[in-house]
């Protein structure tokens, strides 16, 4: 995925308009996701309908606010308008995390005639190897939402490393990275207060045993003086 971009400038939909142009921003930002282009333009009013259900699609992967860990996901759009205002227009409708092509880079082009793209809206979904997933998941997004991602990573094969399997339960749950390291945690300061337990009870034992002890050595002693005094 990251070939597919890289010596390109890639633009984030933000008010700034930051661009990503050096190979470290690209494979930072491309790196082992699933990657959607979308293809469309201001003038189709299908486009229009579907920026909403792919923008509300997108939140849910995306947007901390809808979830916990962002999933290894990216949106390019590929814009087939007739003007850089056309785009522009285009751009203020969708979300700010996507990514796009400048207007006057050509390569906008060449991806239209590499992934044969002849109508829009068209959604066409890569695997990390630039393998196509799907050739257009437009009805796919309208009709199943987010859950479409699970497919997608499944077929994918892709390693949700914000994930880990945890092993010291019988049911096997994909937990927080971090988990292990809280119970770890845990479990050493329960392991320190259980030691400091068990040292405090096993010093209270060894003393009374030891009393128990003295109290014995003392009894026989005097049990020992009383017989010697007998024989006397």
């Amino acid at each position: 995925m990251v070939d597919l971009f890289l010596n390109r400038v890639l633009v984030e939909n933000n008010w700034d308009q930051d661009e990503l142009n050096t190979e470290r921003e690209i494979v930072g930002i491309l790196e082992n996701r699933i990657v959607l282009l979308f293809f469309a333009s201001t003038e189709c009013e299908k486009c229009q309908d579907f920026v909403p259900v792919l923008n509300q699609f997108f939140k849910r992967l995306k947007d901390p606010a809808y979830i916990e860990y962002p999933k290894l996901l990216a949106l390019i759009y590929i814009s087939l308008d007739q003007s850089e205002e056309q785009q522009e227009r285009f751009l203020k409708e969708l979300h700010k995390k996507v990514l796009f092509l400048a207007f006057e880079d050509p390569y906008r082009k060449e991806l239209q005639a590499m992934f044969k793209v002849k109508d829009v809206p068209t959604v066409v979904v890569l695997r990390p190897d630039c393998s196509i997933l799907s050739p257009n998941a437009v009805q796919d997004i309208c009709r199943f939402g987010s859950d479409c991602f699970r497919n997608w990573q499944e077929s994918a094969a892709l390693v949700e490393r914000s994930f880990m399997l945890n092993e010291e339960f019988d049911d096997l749950n994909l937990r927080t990275a971090t988990d292990p390291v809280r119970r770890l945690k845990y479990k050493t300061e329960d392991d320190k207060r259980k030691k400091r337990w068990w040292k405090l009870w096993g010093k209270g034992k060894n003393g009374n045993e030891e009393e128990e002890k003295d109290g014995a050595w003392d009894t026989k002693r005097k049990e020992g003086d009383k017989g010697t005094w007998r024989k006397r």
